[in-house]
């Protein structure tokens, strides 16, 4: 039986654009299959292995008849593209509505509040690549001291600072102000507090970001999970997403190749219950900048910690890969896209080349973590384990 599930998020790789994607202006976007496209040569041998090729409609990877795991895809229900969004589905929240996004900037007044609440001005207020703001504004951010805040096409606020101007704990005292003033119409998905670092026309990001979630506006299946005495162990930015809401135990981390060291670890440990991990550099590193070779590097970086994955593997473990929406670094925009997402799972207790075809929504892998645990799906969403697994013996 199944004691234990890996859920890992490769953040924005998406395999194609929604039928809806004409109302987001993704319908060239196919994050997987257009890095593909351009990187013909790009291996992934081990989740090919598992089904990855399989996936009706998928691009650029070749079906294998012999693939060792169960696979398809997901619809999202949800209005939105982004990281909130697309995590509370899959853990069994269906948005009616979408966070609020501002094209425009933020309205005045509520920037007038916010410097009012944090004690002194901000700069910005505006539609912008972070690297690219830090830049243009950072000299002026040095010399005033003054937080840069802006925003992207996500429902998010964003506020960056030097870390030697602003420590970081004043930072993060900064956005918990601003998630709290962020109310109504204002309540957007996430405060980001983005620290960076250097000097004028050298400033770079650090890796002490930190997100400021919205909390959930239901139960989740961690909150299921958790409230029956299983483990809930987050790696990456899942606590921040999911503001900390049933989660037993959380390790933030700098990047990738931390996050694979840090879900092994978890592993390693005897436990029951999930192992929930978000995987960033994908989108945050490459598909916001475009960054083609750097996307497929970095798919390959955990296409070889996959393997390692698979061998730390237990009898009684479930592995199931997906994302969260998709980023296209071979379009012209550099936001969030409307895509399906892959699932692909795997286990000793699985079924091997099973097609479970194309799910309904982002929160049928919710349902289908419950029901492998033993516990009731009271959250949206249907469970494919009558699909995948082989039974108990």
């Amino acid at each position: 039986m199944i004691e234990r599930i890996i859920l890992i998020v490769l953040d924005s790789v998406g395999i194609g654009y929604l039928p809806d994607a004409d109302k987001y202006n993704d319908l060239e976007s196919n994050t997987l299959g257009n890095i593909a496209a351009q990187i013909p040569n790009l291996k992934l041998k081990n989740l090919s292995k598992l089904g990855l090729g399989n996936i009706d409609g998928i691009k650029g990877f070749k079906y294998d008849s012999t693939a060792l795991g169960c696979y398809g895809k997901a619809l999202e229900q949800s209005p939105g593209k982004d990281t909130t969004t697309g995590h509370w589905e899959i853990g069994g929240i269906i948005l009616d509505k979408p966070f609020p996004t501002f094209p425009n900037g933020f309205p005045e007044v509520l920037i007038s509040n916010i410097n009012n609440k944090i004690g002194v001005n901000t700069i910005g207020n505006e539609v912008a690549s972070g690297t690219e703001i830090i830049n243009r504004l950072g000299d002026e951010h040095v010399k005033t001291g003054y937080p840069i805040i802006y925003t992207s096409a996500d429902s998010v606020l964003q506020i960056a600072a030097h870390e030697e101007i602003i420590p970081t704990d004043r930072l993060y005292e900064i956005c918990k102000i601003c998630r709290e003033i962020l109310i109504d119409e204002f309540a957007v998905g996430r405060v980001i507090a983005r620290p960076f670092i250097g000097s004028s026309r050298s400033y770079t990001r650090t890796h002490n970001r930190k997100d400021f979630s919205l909390k959930p506006i239901a139960n989740t299946f961690l909150d299921i999970i958790s409230s029956r005495n299983m483990n809930v162990m987050a790696v990456g930015k899942i606590e921040d997403i999911f503001a900390g809401r049933g989660i037993t135990e959380a390790v933030h981390t700098k990047n990738n190749l931390e996050g694979i060291e840090k879900t092994m670890e978890y592993m390693q440990k005897s436990s029951k219950g999930l192992i929930f991990t978000n995987l960033v550099d994908f989108d945050m590193l490459y598909g916001h900048r475009n960054d083609v070779h750097g996307y497929a590097n970095a798919l390959v970086e955990f296409d070889n910690g996959l393997a390692q994955i698979i061998n730390e593997m237990k009898e009684s473990d479930m592995l199931i890969i997906t994302a969260d929406h998709g980023c296209d670094p071979t379009t012209e925009s550099t936001d969030h896209s409307r895509e399906y997402i892959p699932i692909i799972a795997y286990g000793h207790s699985l079924k091997s080349n099973i097609n479970i075809g194309t799910r309904n929504t982002f929160a049928d892998i919710g349902a289908t973590v419950l029901d492998f645990l033993g516990m009731p799906i009271e959250i949206s969403g249907a469970s494919f384990k009558s699909l995948i697994y082989k039974g108990d013996k």
